[in-house]
């Protein structure tokens, strides 16, 4: 039996996430990230290009979730975007509703924009 693959696109102004994080630094990346999230992203000259690549993995990765059938609500953290010792981004899916998918993500970004693409087998 060949797995079922849902794709999901997103693409992000890195203006508005620098915006958010200004206007509300707190509430929204508490909300939106994880503490290893926060502290990869804070490593950075630009931490908001970064927040932003990671944002837009997040909502590429709830289209690829909703196309696949699966509509139970999870949370920004719920969602943990990390970095491999090469750099690339490993998802990790803390909620045990998803413990049978397998979630790749890409992120790439300028500094204006961040787009990334997330495939879930499943």
């Amino acid at each position: 039996m060949q797995p079922d693959i849902y794709i999901g696109t997103d693409i992000v102004d890195v203006s508005r996430i620098r915006q958010l994080i200004d206007d509300h630094p707190d509430r929204f990346l508490e909300r939106t990230y994880t503490d290893q999230e926060q502290s990869y992203c804070e490593g950075k000259s630009d931490s908001a290009i970064h927040y932003s690549g990671r944002f837009a993995a997040k909502e590429a990765i709830k289209k690829a979730l909703m196309t696949s059938g699966i509509t139970d609500p999870i949370s920004w953290v719920e969602m943990e975007i990390v970095a491999d010792q090469n750099g690339a981004p490993i998802v990790n899916l803390h909620n045990h509703l998803f413990s049978n998918l397998d979630c790749k993500v890409s992120i790439s970004h300028t500094q204006e924009t961040a787009i990334a693409t997330a495939v879930i087998i499943k």
